[in-house]
């Protein structure tokens, strides 16, 4: 599995971005889709998962602006974010893994396909 993420940019507090992520791949429905962003200094950390048809989980900071939603036809995971504030300013990863299993959703070992991450940047 191949995991293009984009729709990563500048916008000022306040604003939107929608946030893509493509996968290769004819199993793609059956993968937990996962986002996860990493601040300047800062460690990884979880923002949103979405198993296959599941409800999307989210990290508390997010919940509210933030909604994921996947396209099994397109094989395209979005993450739609609203609200945007300085503090969100991270590069963005999606990553995959075939695994459904709820308690590891926010680790970060747990996933094995990653995409290369884009920048999202949040001027106050």
């Amino acid at each position: 599995v191949q995991l293009q993420a984009s729709g990563g940019g500048l916008v000022q507090a306040g604003g939107s971005l929608r946030l893509s992520c493509a996968a290769s791949g004819r199993t793609f429905a059956r993968y937990t889709m996962t986002w996860f962003r990493q601040a300047p200094g800062e460690e990884r950390e979880f923002v949103a998962a979405i198993r296959r048809s599941d409800v999307p989980y989210y990290t508390d900071s997010v919940k509210g602006r933030f909604t994921i939603s996947r396209d099994d036809a397109k094989n395209t995971v979005y993450l739609q974010m609203n609200s945007l504030k300085p503090e969100d300013t991270a590069v963005y990863y999606c990553a995959a893994r075939p695994r459904s299993v709820v308690n590891t959703l926010r680790l970060e070992s747990s996933y094995d396909y990653w995409g290369q991450g884009t920048q999202v940047t949040v001027s106050s």
